[in-house]
């Protein structure tokens, strides 16, 4: 462990799948280097990006590297060239570098082992969900997700899990426990006080129930569910609408599924305080995607006393606890999720959603994941 008064650790993070306009592995990163960088430490984060830079950021020093776009992301990149990464962690001398992607950036396990510097993969998602969503028949899903996780655990020398969920395919290993480190929300940023009856209004009278989903539209999160979800509901009599916050390269089909029922799309809110009067003047937020990892914008939605329902598939269920509901992956699921929600008395359901997200703050995430680099975390 590195004590007191010891000199600063240089931890190069890694990461792919991260744009200006990404949610909640985004904010992950962000905040963590924050914390890293306020206990005293040189957090630098490399991410894919159009062109070369090098740049000064609250959460620490941030250089991007090009990096091919991935076709029908909506805009993701991928550090592809690992010379070019070699030679850039070669010229960082990191004493630590901390891994978020399991696929294209296992290798660089093995650099951490050859230079005699410290690694930590974190898994934020289920391989073996993931390669299901992608078509993979059930047993050779797990097969397969088997198998690439044995090679992460001999690659690096700590796996930290965000959640039980993201942590189950590992158990299934023989090798050692990976650590469970819970990511955290601004509690105050997003806060109840955030609602804004104006903006309420721009989308709902006051007798309209207002759902709201906030993610990329993309086919992983599923947004669709949402749209068939509120049909489901005003033929059942419920005066609901929704609000889709985000984008992505699932709008244009969406807006035509959408046609006739009552839904907003907002594009993406780069302003994080509209996001939150957003969550906090809502009555419920869906989050239907099956893969969702320990799903930010769920927490954040908790943290602004909404409650939330969650795919039962997903990590959320765990992270919502009694803020919220799980459902099955249908449409009729959700819906049924939401008016059970609404049968609760509001002031109840809002108190519970904000309780339950009291339990997560960024300062554990942060003490956590210093731990897991062999650093002692500041003194609280």
């Amino acid at each position: 462990m590195t004590g007191a008064g010891a000199r600063p650790v240089r931890i190069v993070r890694l990461a792919n799948f991260v744009t200006a306009r990404s949610g909640g592995l985004r904010t992950a990163l962000r905040q963590l280097g924050a914390g890293y960088l306020a206990a005293g430490h040189e957090p630098v984060l490399v991410i894919p990006g159009e062109r070369h830079s090098d740049t000064p950021r609250p959460w620490g020093r941030e250089i991007t590297l090009p990096g091919p776009e991935l076709p029908g992301t909506g805009g993701y990149r991928v550090l592809a060239d690992r010379r070019r990464l070699a030679r850039l962690l070669s010229d960082l001398a990191p004493d630590r570098i901390e891994v978020s992607d399991r696929s294209t950036l296992r290798w660089t396990g093995r650099w951490a082992a050859d230079h005699g510097v410290r690694s930590t993969m974190v898994s934020h998602e289920s391989l073996t969900g993931l390669l299901g969503q992608w078509g993979m028949p059930a047993g050779l899903a797990r097969r397969t997700a088997d198998r690439l996780n044995r090679e992460t655990v001999r690659r690096f020398d700590r796996i930290v899990c965000t959640t039980r969920w993201a942590a189950e395919e590992f158990g299934r290993l023989d090798g050692p426990p990976v650590q469970r480190v819970p990511l955290g929300v601004d509690l105050d940023t997003f806060h109840p006080r955030r609602a804004d009856p104006v903006l309420r209004e721009r989308y709902a009278d006051d007798s309209e129930v207002l759902l709201v989903h906030c993610a990329r539209l993309s086919v992983e999160k599923r947004p669709e569910l949402a749209v068939t979800a509120l049909a489901r509901l005003r033929r059942a009599g419920v005066p609901a609408v929704l609000v889709l916050a985000g984008d992505g390269p699932l709008r244009p089909s969406l807006a035509r599924r959408a046609a006739g029922l009552p839904v907003h799309f907002t594009g993406f809110l780069p302003d994080r305080l509209a996001v939150a009067a957003l969550l906090a003047s809502a009555d419920v937020v869906l989050a239907p995607g099956p893969v969702e990892t320990f799903g930010l914008a769920g927490l954040e939605a908790l943290a602004s006393g909404t409650p939330v329902v969650a795919n039962a598939a997903s990590a959320l269920p765990e992270v919502i606890g009694a803020g919220g509901l799980a459902a099955y992956g249908t449409a009729a699921a959700f819906a049924v999720a939401v008016r059970r929600l609404l049968d609760r008395p509001e002031a109840e359901r809002r108190a519970a959603a904000r309780a339950r997200a009291e339990e997560f703050g960024w300062p554990a995430a942060v003490a956590g994941f210093l731990r897991a680099h062999g650093v002692d975390p500041p003194a609280r």
